[in-house]
């Protein structure tokens, strides 16, 4: 007779581990336990229901227990909660939600992936029947069904993580008034601050109410009540602030839990008991960069933890890499991909580092569709590592992103990244990449070739009167530029050396960095030792400052944005 292995929770983890360890073990009986009454669906695709681009909200079930049953002899029960683990007796206790009946099962392998819990504070108001939370197709369809129903018109969402913002996308395109409220100064924390900008400058211009800086105080009929004492209409209010690991059996079982809150697993995925497994949004991972425990609430991950920990229970070594935390959004038109660890997470692990911004086009610049893409690279100083990289346009951003993955999972450098051999055609890239552009130019920086300031320094530079050089042509700087910014278009430079200082700083820019890059070159070609490319130029700061000066109410440092 074959192992006896019990699963508590399905989806992208439990799921996952049923399926290897049937094609491991055709005699191992399986039983998946889910408290809902869906045991694999579609999580990540729940916000696409709200717009009706996935109309049924059936589509969103994977497998029913009848399928899983048929196709891989694997008992899957539904509406069965596991109410406690009992680890001298190698048995569960479940009750059957719909019956009311409690009995207990016995395992050989017990398996964890309960996955993580929506975070709900405890707020005057909270638990009015006009508050959502989506984890699960019972969730959106009850939010949806209310929504259609009541004919609501104003939403608010709490957070600006990936749950809110695309919660919040689909509600505008499904026709409604939709704030987002996020306590922080961005949505997004795995992009930095300068990057983040063109999402933000997106979320507007489609419609969205985007309130930063500012958290949910109480809820009302009709209205919420923000810290700062505005008041919001809010006729359905959607609570995605963040998610916390349910660990509840875990702890009733005294299964050791880890430093951020997840359940501690070691390389395997094995708990501190030895006939536990634990995988998925519930435990705590290694970080592959920064060497740190951290959790990771993605499907990808998950499934390799699954198979990792079914390979584990057949004697089939396991290599954990650890994570990077790969992970892609579409908001409206724009596509933003990030990978590896961005400027705020190097700064918390103090890793020396510095970083790349560029914004080349996506595919050839005379092809239809072609679009400036915004790329970012971060590496390890002084050894070119490649640490991270986040890339936000129209197009195909997402392919570059893993190929930078790639080669953090290999430990690549600026070196290796600067020689891959990536295919080419004008219709979906250039010949030279922006992943082998990016690399040339963090090259020059790591070499000292080239020195650079940031857009977000522009401000504090023009405020103390830095002599800056807009080296586009005239009617580009005509069209909107820095304030106090000279024009000497490139084409003109080499004729008009004499009005460039050799005593003090110089600060070149340009539309989005090549042409103040060849500046830079030539000048220090001729003896100035004192010039800084402006990483990210006129698109980066324009970008950069458009939100700012807004939600700030500042004086804009540009005469004209500019965003193309």
């Amino acid at each position: 007779m074959g192992k006896r292995i019990l699963i508590i929770g399905g989806v992208a983890g439990g799921a996952s581990v049923a399926a290897r360890i049937r094609r491991l073990d055709e005699e191992a009986e399986i039983v998946m336990f889910e408290k809902g009454p869906h045991v694999s669906f579609s999580n990540c695709s729940l916000p696409y229901h709200l717009s009706g681009e996935i109309e049924d909200s059936q589509r969103l079930i994977l497998m029913n227990p009848g399928k899983f049953d048929a196709q891989y002899k694997i008992e899957a029960r539904t509406n069965s909660k596991v109410i406690k683990i009992n680890r001298t007796k190698k048995t569960i206790t479940i009750k059957n939600i719909q019956t009311g009946k409690i009995y207990e099962e016995a395992y050989d392998k017990l398996v964890l992936s309960p996955g993580a819990n929506p975070i709900i504070p405890t707020l005057d108001g909270i638990a009015s029947n006009h508050v959502f939370t989506v984890r699960n197709v019972v969730d959106i369809e009850k939010l949806n069904n209310y929504v259609k129903q009541k004919g609501i018109e104003d939403v608010v969402v709490i957070g600006g993580g990936f749950i809110g913002i695309e919660v919040a996308e689909n509600l505008v395109r499904a026709g409604k008034k939709v704030s987002l409220i996020e306590a922080q100064e961005q949505v997004m924390t795995s992009f930095d601050y300068d990057m983040v900008q063109i999402l933000h400058k997106e979320m507007l211009e489609k419609g969205i109410n985007l309130v930063l800086n500012d958290g949910i105080e109480k809820v009302r009929e009709k209205v919420i009540y923000l810290q700062s004492g505005k008041k919001i209409n809010a006729q359905a209010v959607i609570m995605a602030i963040g998610v916390r690991p349910e660990t509840t059996l875990a702890k009733k079982a005294d299964l050791a839990i880890g430093v951020t809150g997840g359940i501690k697993v070691n390389h395997n995925y094995v708990t501190t008991d030895n006939d536990i497994y634990a995988v998925g949004d519930a435990i705590e991972v290694h970080h592959k960069i920064t060497h740190k425990k951290t959790r990771l609430a993605l499907a990808g991950p998950a499934q390799r933890q699954a198979r990792a920990a079914a390979d584990h229970m057949y004697g089939i070594p396991h290599r954990n890499t650890g994570v990077i935390g790969s992970s892609v959004i579409k908001i409206f038109d724009f596509n933003a991909v990030s990978t590896g660890i961005n400027e705020k997470m190097a700064q918390a692990a103090n890793v020396d580092y510095d970083f790349v911004y560029v914004i080349p086009s996506d595919k050839v610049g005379i092809m239809p569709k072609s679009n400036v893409m915004h790329f970012k690279l971060l590496f390890e100083v002084p050894t070119g590592r490649i640490l991270g990289a986040q890339a936000i346009g129209k197009g195909n951003v997402d392919k570059r992103i893993d190929v930078i993955a790639t080669m953090i999972m290999m430990n690549g450098n600026l070196e290796d990244l600067k020689e891959l051999e990536l295919v080419y055609s004008p219709v979906y890239g250039t010949a030279k990449d922006v992943v082998n552009f990016a690399a040339l130019v963090g090259l020059n920086i790591l070499n000292g070739n080239v020195k650079q300031v940031k857009v977000s320094d522009m401000r504090d530079l023009i405020e103390n009167n830095a002599f800056i050089i807009d080296v586009r042509e005239r009617n580009e700087f005509e069209a909107g530029h820095l304030l106090h910014a000279k024009n000497i278009p490139l084409s003109e430079f080499r004729n008009r050396l004499d009005e460039i200082p050799k005593d003090q700083p110089v600060y070149i820019h340009c539309r989005s960095g090549q042409r103040s890059y060849n500046a830079v070159t030539t000048l220090n070609n001729l003896g100035y030792s004192n010039i800084y490319n402006v990483s990210g130029s006129f698109l980066g700061i324009s970008l950069y400052e458009y939100f700012n000066d807004q939600s700030k109410n500042r004086k804009p440092i540009v005469t004209e944005y500019n965003f193309k």
